[in-house]
This record gives structure tokens, sequence and C-alpha cells, in this order.
């Protein structure tokens, strides 16, 4: 039987109904004495009595179709804006002074109107032109292709990342619910439409410099706000960046400060953004982590957020001197 351990989890419930006994399957939202709740793929919500339930269990997720990691894939490209792009064919070539992986790599969402070999060859045009090292992000399992010819190319496969989507509302609720029994939880967190200098430091820091472009990958977007977590002195605890994108609500540059980590910090300012999107009309959210980012991966999943799919990045290996 199900308890409170497979809320967030994917179930299938076999309960009688008038008509007789039918199952119904997605994911356990809520469940008490009086009976649960299971939200369908479709979203609709099924309530179900306890005194009806026959028999439940969880089961794994859904892999993602094809289609929906490319439309995911190009939400979270347009959440994090490269200054110049150009489309070879459904690729997507971006620059961005070479500041992040993601602003400067080419994604491969479909058929790029030539043959793998012409578009990997115009990808290292593309980039060699602008002094940077060609990178191409490949969605997987979508884009196993472009992997295989890459790998057997000699391009080297930098650590893999995983994208993970969830339910604002399921977000927000596991996040108050944490809150409430943790002694010393973090108060209030402001948010900005720029982020303020010290973030500026922090980020720079945490990725080699902020050239000009970083302010148009920073803030190109119509609908973002960067979260901010401060000490009583207005010290700087903790940030991260949220962008709306057709109601998809996209996290990034989630820090915590060394002396603040392991105090909710970073819960309480995703937690901030994801209030922040579901009033801007968004319901679901993305974000990447790397799989090697154990800490991240345990936090996130406590909130609710599951695998959707992965990437590489994969980088041309530089020419013998």
């Amino acid at each position: 039987m199900l308890n409170s351990g497979d809320l967030g989890h994917r179930v299938v419930v076999r309960h009688r109904t008038d008509r007789g006994p039918t199952d119904v399957l997605g994911e356990l939202t809520s469940i008490d004495d009086h009976g649960l709740v299971v939200r369908t793929e479709a979203g609709d919500e099924r309530r179900i009595a306890r005194a009806a339930v026959i028999a439940g269990k969880r089961v794994g997720p859904r892999p993602a179709r094809f289609s929906e990691i490319l439309a995911l894939e190009r939400i979270a490209a347009a959440a994090w804006p490269a200054p110049e792009t150009e489309r070879l064919g459904e690729w997507l070539l971006r620059a961005a002074d070479g500041w992040t992986n993601r602003a400067n790599s080419a994604l491969p969402l479909g058929d790029a109107g030539c043959d793998l070999d012409e578009a990997v060859a115009a990808c290292v045009a593309f980039y060699t032109a602008r002094g940077l090292p060609p990178k191409i992000t490949v969605p997987l399992p979508v884009r196993r292709d472009v992997a295989r010819h890459l790998a057997e190319a000699g391009w080297i496969a930098q650590p893999e990342v995983l994208v993970q989507t969830a339910a604002l509302d399921r977000v927000i609720a596991l996040a108050s619910q944490a809150a409430a029994g943790r002694a010393g939880a973090p108060g209030s967190v402001t948010l900005h439409d720029r982020p303020p200098p010290d973030v500026l430091s922090v980020v720079a820091a945490r990725k080699d410099g902020l050239p000009p472009a970083a302010e148009h990958v920073l803030t190109g977007v119509d609908a973002v706000r960067f979260a901010v977590a401060r000490d009583a002195d207005g010290t700087l605890l903790a940030n991260a960046r949220g962008a709306v994108v057709q109601r998809w609500l996209h996290i990034g540059l989630v820090e915590v400060l060394p002396h603040a980590r392991r105090r909710g910090f970073a819960r309480a300012v995703t937690t901030a953004l994801a209030e922040w999107a579901q009033e801007a009309g968004a319901t679901r959210a993305v974000l990447q982590v790397e799989g090697l980012n154990e800490p991240a991966r345990r936090l996130y999943e406590s909130l609710g957020w599951r695998t959707h799919h992965t990437f590489v990045t994969y980088r041309r290996p530089p020419d013998p001197a």
C-alpha cells in the first residue's frame, strides 16, 4: 500500500468505482487517512477515497518523449539567451564571448539540412571564426546519433548534466514543509530584476569572469528575477536566477556562500523564484545539475525534482601543435 514516502513519485492505484475496479496512473500528490490524490499525465487530479483503494504501488517514471526533450531544450535555450545565434537547419549555434558552455555551444535539435559531417564542420567554422573552442551540447537520448558521431571523431565529452523538472506547486509545498521543520530556517529573500553588484562578483568568480556578453545572457529575457538572501547586516548569503519562458520557470546560478551552507538558503532562494514564477503564470520548472553534484541532486530530489533527460557537451580537441 502507498504511504507518505511515495509522495511526488509516479504510482498506479487500483480502486473501486460504480462501474467496477479501474486503475489510475500518475504522480501521487497527497495522501492521508481519508484518501489520496493522483495527478494524471493530462494534469487532472483524481481524488480517491481510502475505502475505495484496492491496491497501489510506485512505478518507474515514464521516459520523456523525444518531442518533449526537444521542446524543453528550446525553452531552456530561450531562458539562457546567447547574444549571437545562427540557425543551421534546426540546429542552433550560440556564442557569448565564451561565457558558459550553454551559451557557447551548438544545440542539435533536429535536421541540420545536411549530413552530420557537414553540420559538424559548419559548427567548427562558426566557433573558430569567433576565436572560441568548438562545442556541441547533445540532448540525450534523442540525439544519440550526434553523440556517437562526435565520439568517433575524437571529440571530448564533458561530465553528464541532468535536466530536471518539477511541478511548481509541488516544489513550493515541499519547501514549506521542510522549512517548517528546520530550526533557524532562512527568513525573507528579496527579488531583483537585475543582479546586484555583489551577486555579479560571485557569478564572475564561479564562471571565470564576466564579459560584456554575460549581461545579455543574464537579463535578455522579458521575465527574469534574481533571488538574493542576505544576513541581517546585508552580507550576501545565497543567490539564484529564474526566467519564465512559455509557462516554464528556468532556474540557474544557484549559489550559497561557503559560510552559509547547510542552512537552507539554496531551498529559500529557489522557492522564492518558484513563488514568483507561479504568480507570473508558470506551472512547471526546469533546471540543470551536473550528475556528479550529489549534494545538489539530493536537495532537488527532496523538493520534488526528477530527471527528465540528460545532455553532454562535446569539445573538439585542439589541433596538434
